[in-house]
């Protein structure tokens, strides 16, 4: 499919691409996306550009290499970088630090957007500072299309879709997703979770984790699950239907939120109106666990570093032991990733023992897994008629067309009905 034509010099920047997670996006386009793409790579670092440069040649040499573009973190580099490219892609972290400037800058200058934040507190104060601006210029502004949290999203959309599909206007009731992970987090996500109440007060934080806080309309009548047994509330662990076991979720509300802000999104996008999730639609996240002692202890650990996180000495005392950013698994350690996430969907039917059922995994390294996310959204918008005026969007809200993408390159999604669940 032909490339969109634009009077940008770029289709697409790669911002960060010296750091853990922008190396392997820079690998992923330099080996499947299409190889008259215009592209550069971008940072602080001219010597470290060129390192990445030349793993691009051996990547793929058959491919037109990126351009070089040293920006430091000012208003001015970044204005002239997103003027330069029909699409920015930035993993440079933690956002609530480093991050607002490039979301401006993009947004002033109608510049598609897309980033890899779980940072839920700050994408609310983006939402709230630059969504008219990028309303105006035509900007398509996409957060949290990494493995925070694209995944959890895809599949919610996922299961809305088949039961459309299976039960003609049906809508959807609650959700809930069980996550599997099998690798170590990056030192640019340790650091972003350990400064993030350095960079927005505790209060601000709390009240964008609240449910549908993001969204763009409020959800008076939300379902509300069965309530957990006491003890599962004690000890986190619980078992759901055709998910089986399942102990607290580190991700819950951090996905939560881009969820919920999609269900908003799609009552309000004229071309996306018919994708509606239903007006009592609510959703919940939880990892898988392989037995009760296993899920009380992930549960544990949870609330221990909940604790952590919002008291600044424990902060900092941690802070000195993880791993540093920019760095992460090495790529031998990290061949043994896996993640996987599995949805059900109940229809808002009163009594109804239909479910709806999807399955998204990946093998391979996690972070690599982020890399696809992010340069097969960046096809999407350079290749597709994805059919948005600018705004500040969610990866659902790109649709089929992304989950097809992503289904070929490795990331790979299964939906069906379930009949006759007792609940």
């Amino acid at each position: 499919m032909p490339l969109k034509k634009h009077d940008r010099e770029y289709d697409v920047v790669v911002f960060g691409a010296t750091g853990y997670t922008g190396k392997f996006t820079a690998e992923h386009i330099a080996t499947s996306l299409p190889t008259d793409l215009k592209w550069a790579v971008a940072g602080r670092s001219r010597e470290k550009l060129e390192q990445v440069v030349a793993q691009c040649r051996e990547w793929n040499p058959d491919r037109r290499l990126p351009s070089i573009e040293v920006c430091p973190l000012t208003d001015d580099d970044l204005s002239a970088l997103a003027r330069k490219t029909f699409i920015l892609i930035t993993t440079v972290g933690p956002y609530s630090r480093y991050g607002e400037t490039a979301f401006k800058a993009c947004a002033a200058a109608g510049t598609h957007y897309l980033d890899v934040t779980g940072e839920v507190p700050w994408v609310s104060r983006m939402i709230a500072r630059h969504s008219s601006t990028a309303a105006e210029t035509g900007a398509i502004m996409i957060s949290q299309i990494g493995l925070e949290s694209a995944p959890s999203d895809l599949v919610t959309w996922s299961l809305a879709s088949i039961l459309r599909k299976s039960l003609t206007g049906t809508s959807m009731r609650d959700v809930v997703v069980s996550l599997r992970v099998k690798g170590a987090p990056s030192g640019g996500t340790l650091s972003t979770v350990l400064t993030l109440f350095e960079n927005i007060p505790l209060r601000e934080a709390l009240a964008s984790f609240k449910p549908f806080a993001l969204s763009p309309v409020p959800n008076p009548h939300p379902a509300s699950p069965p309530a957990p047994s006491l003890l599962s509330r004690l000890t986190g662990v619980l078992r759901v239907p055709i998910l089986g076991l399942q102990t607290t979720s580190v991700a819950d509300r951090t996905d939560g939120a881009l969820v919920e802000r999609t269900w908003g999104l799609l009552q309000t996008i004229p071309s996306r109106k018919d994708q509606a999730y239903g007006p009592n639609f609510s959703f919940k996240q939880y990892m898988r666990a392989k037995s009760f002692l296993s899920g009380l202890a992930v549960h544990l650990s949870l609330m221990i570093f909940g604790l952590i996180i919002v008291t600044p000495v424990l902060r900092s005392v941690v802070s000195k032991y993880v791993t540093p950013p920019g760095e992460g698994a090495s790529f031998e350690e990290a061949q043994k990733d896996e993640i996987e996430y599995r949805g059900v969907a109940k229809p808002d039917v009163p009594g109804s023992k239909t479910r709806a059922f999807c399955r998204a995994w990946y093998k391979g390294p996690n972070y690599f897994l982020t890399g696809v996310l992010l340069g097969e959204a960046a096809a999407t918008l350079l290749e597709d008629d994805v059919d948005l005026a600018g705004g500040i969007y969610t990866p659902a809200c790109l649709g089929q067309g992304f989950i097809d993408r992503l289904d070929k390159n490795g990331f790979r999604f299964e939906s069906k009905i379930i009949e006759d669940v007792p609940e």
